[in-house]
């Protein structure tokens, strides 16, 4: 085997923004890191927001004042479309009835 192929080992501390620091290795160096495995949701069971640069602050006054959307015209129509059908279904059945009393 060929020697000196791989890569420098060494120790490297890696530091979440919650603040827990632990110590692995690294090819890299030191890992600074978001979220980690004390303070991910799906691991502590909380929800939490990390708002890092103020985005829910800026989309909550972005559509503050945002009015309300009116229905879809393309659902409207369906509704319509549907309802008609349900009418034009059920007359032939009085008809036939009637032809047979």
């Amino acid at each position: 085997m060929r020697e000196n192929i791989h890569p420098a080992y060494p120790t490297a501390k890696v530091h979440c923004a919650c603040g827990a620091t632990w110590e692995t290795r690294s090819t890299h160096g030191d890992l600074h890191l978001d979220i980690c495995s004390n303070c991910h949701p799906f691991f502590t069971g909380k929800q939490k927001l990390i708002d890092t640069q103020g985005r829910i602050d800026r989309f909550k006054k972005k559509y503050a004042n945002a009015p309300a959307t009116p229905p879809k015209k393309k659902a409207a129509a369906k509704r319509e479309a549907a309802a008609a059908k349900r009418e034009a279904a059920a007359k032939p059945k009085k008809k036939k009835e009637a032809a047979k009393a």
